[in-house]
């Protein structure tokens, strides 16, 4: 059995990022401001509605939540594209928290020993977000509902300051009363991170465990006016929970976003413990078998089924699991066997035209002009910033919420190695759609077949 690696990014690229000889970066010193506390019920009779028994086969959406979508997300772009300069963030991550409530083998993003963003950090975050004419906020950790009060206070003072607000969330601390109160305060989107149907061996991230909050917040996403994704991590134990998942999701008109489990960018510390022997990671063996469930994906992306990956999304799957497994694809062929089967190599290749192959087999992503730490931004629990979420552990100095420091120079010369091995679903799409000639495309396609109407699709459609 090939070994895992710790990390894909390439050695000279990861010690500058992690050994980097620029100090390491400076939290912001505190300041002691606080969020106001939110008005609830602001809705009253939202709260005592219980939403639909049945579903709408089509979803509507009134002027109101179509402006909200246009503010934030068509218009930072307008800003963007107008103003001088390189930094206009238009989507940006707030890890509120490091910590997690469950322990996902192959996950490195959580660390149970850090202190959640305190009040001050996230004031000043979203201000100065808004001050960039950032109004995507994407609630990130960890688990961000660790602190239910807490992630209230900052979806309800964003929500007020104009932004798009989306949580990510494994849905077991998002009970109806906590759900009530963000969809009260203005959240645009809850995110479940669900592997697996029931309770597995890596996999706690499962639906039945969560079941009854997701059908609470499935009924009342008609009422507050949110939509409800799945993000679904595609791994060797669960390749028939990912069926059963999206025939749940479709039935339910629940969009759904597919990733393919991977290792870390960059080599982690002694807190990610669940690298070797690890029942979620594909190996060769399974790569036949992955490759069939992305081929079902894709059927059911064409037939009609809501997904956020377009079908050539998909079809980079197959590549990027075999340029990330670090076996010499020379020896073992495109699958696992040992068959070396050239047709199957020429075939997978001309199929997924953003990937290429260099002179000694190596497969990596052509360039597709990534736009972190010029359109995307995390911001730390500590109030520190970086690029992009797949660097959150780099201790390169990016600044902080006070003095953020993003050299356009360091960011081309670094993104010429990290892009040819990230997967970044998020990045993929925002480099995609930063086109003029497509955005006004989608919107003449969206204003004409759909009125503006109907549930999430791939912005390459």
């Amino acid at each position: 059995m090939a070994a895992t690696p710790k990390f894909r990014i390439d050695p000279e690229a990861q010690e500058v990022l992690l050994h980097s000889r620029s100090e390491a970066p400076t939290p912001p010193a505190a300041k002691g401001l606080t969020l106001p506390e939110p008005v609830f019920p602001r809705f009253p009779e939202r709260l005592n509605d219980p939403g639909p028994k049945t579903p709408p086969e089509r979803r509507r959406w009134d002027s109101k939540s179509i402006y909200r979508k246009m503010r934030g997300w068509l218009f930072p772009y307008i800003r963007s594209r107008v103003l001088p300069g390189e930094f206009h963030p238009i989507t940006a991550y707030l890890f509120t928290e490091y910590k997690c409530n469950l322990d996902c083998w192959y996950c490195w993003a959580y660390n149970n020993k850090v202190k959640g963003m305190t009040e001050d950090i996230a004031r000043r975050s979203i201000d100065w977000l808004h001050d960039r004419g950032c109004r995507v906020l994407a609630l990130m950790g960890g688990e961000p509902l660790l602190r239910p009060q807490f992630a209230h206070k900052v979806i309800y003072y964003a929500a007020q300051k104009g932004f798009w607000i989306y949580v990510g969330t494994n849905g077991r601390l998002l009970r109806p009363d906590v759900a009530d109160r963000l969809g009260d305060a203005g959240v645009a989107v809850f995110n479940f991170a669900i592997d697996a149907w029931d309770l597995k061996p890596g996999l706690p991230k499962a639906l039945v465990p969560a079941q009854a909050n997701l059908e609470h917040v499935l009924r009342k996403q008609y009422v507050y006016d949110y939509m409800v994704f799945f993000n679904i991590n595609i791994c060797r134990n669960n390749t028939d929970d990912v069926r059963k998942l999206t025939e749940y999701a479709h039935e339910h008109h629940i969009a759904t976003d597919y990733h393919i489990n991977e290792t870390p960018m960059l080599a982690q510390d002694e807190h990610f413990k669940h690298l070797e022997d690890n029942p979620t990671y594909v190996r060769p063996e399974n790569w036949r078998e992955i490759d069939a469930l992305i081929d079902w994906l894709i059927e059911r992306n064409v037939s009609g089924y809501q997904m956020v990956n377009s079908p050539q999304r998909l079809r980079e799957i197959k590549a990027f699991m075999r340029m990330s497994s670090g076996v010499d694809l020379r020896k073992h062929g495109w699958y696992g066997d040992g068959s070396g089967n050239g047709g199957d190599r020429l075939k997978l290749l001309n199929s997924v035209p953003g990937i290429v192959q260099d002179a000694d087999g190596e497969l990596s992503f052509s360039p597709w002009d990534c736009r972190a730490g010029q359109n995307n931004v995390i911001i730390r629990t500590d109030g520190t910033v970086g690029p992009c979420f797949p660097v959150y552990g780099s201790t390169f100095d990016w600044g902080n919420i006070d003095q953020p420091k993003f050299d356009p120079s360091q960011l081309a010369e670094m993104k010429e190695t990290c892009q040819k091995q990230c997967f970044s679903t998020l990045n993929h799409n925002l480099a995609y759609c930063y086109n003029d000639a497509r955005v006004i495309k989608w919107l003449w396609s969206q204003a004409v077949k759909n009125r503006l109407h109907g549930g999430a699709r791939s912005f390459e459609e």
